[in-house]
């Protein structure tokens, strides 16, 4: 169940608090598998954990929250895992996104529309319909999405603007680029974290988190408790971020 989040209690300076957290949420096979459990029960225990983490970043005032919950590339995992994902990604949109809604939080899907079954887009158009006026935190699923592919959609955007008069080329810099991305109007990403143990970003919003700070751990994604992502939030409190600049304190 999603907690109360409209009354934040912040638990360390809001000074010190990432206004953006985006989580690559890995390990859920494999946790399942060092359990003796399928895969299908690795994600449901991966999903109890989304609802944990988006309840305690809604309460601690953490403003946007993105998950990588599905890549361009999982396609490619067996298409019994891949529909039972898309089910599953229908059936908790239709128990939960009221309950995300009475507490304020606007859910956008950042990706590519092509290729997603037609009942999986209905119930992605009618949460984001549900909830696009809601201010309290906005929680970005990744689905269908690759870095890659929002950077060449980006630009294909432009040219098109370009074509049509809506724009000229010496009006683009790095300010306008980012009105097409899939995220625009919202800030760029302060805290990636990764669970599982890997060391890589997997083309997961290489132009957000340019200055982003990053967090590794070994915990699989089912393990990842809001203990640990309290951790994950101390230790990104106690880091100096200069975004090139010297510090000139001795």
């Amino acid at each position: 169940m999603i907690g109360g989040c409209k009354s934040p209690i912040l638990f360390m300076s809001i000074s010190k608090l990432p206004q953006h957290v985006a989580i690559i949420m890995d390990g859920n096979g494999r946790w399942a598998k060092a359990q003796h459990l399928n895969r299908s029960q690795g994600h449901l225990e991966g999903i109890k954990r989304v609802e944990e983490i988006v309840s305690e970043a809604c309460r601690i005032g953490i403003k946007v929250l993105t998950l990588y919950a599905f890549s361009t590339e999982n396609w490619r995992r067996p298409q019994e895992e891949v529909s039972w994902l898309m089910r599953t990604l229908i059936s908790v949109l239709g128990q939960k996104a009221q309950e995300l809604h009475e507490h304020g939080i606007k859910i956008q899907f950042i990706g590519r529309r092509q290729g997603i079954p037609l009942a999986v887009l209905e119930a992605i158009d009618q949460t984001m319909v549900l909830t696009e006026h809601n201010k309290t935190m906005t929680l970005n699923i990744a689905f269908n999405y690759g870095a890659r592919a929002e950077i060449v959609d980006a630009v294909k955007s432009i040219g098109q603007d370009i074509m049509e008069g809506k724009t000229k080329i010496n009006d683009i810099d790095e300010e306008k680029l980012e009105l097409y991305l899939y995220t625009k109007d919202q800030s760029e990403v302060d805290l990636l974290i990764r669970t599982s143990g890997e060391q890589r970003i997997s083309n997961f919003l290489l132009w957000q988190i340019s200055y982003a700070e990053l967090y590794f751990t070994s915990k699989y994604w089912p393990e990842f408790t809001i203990q640990e992502f309290h951790k994950v939030l101390e230790e990104f409190a106690s880091r100096e971020r200069r975004y090139g600049r010297v510090n000139t304190v001795v």
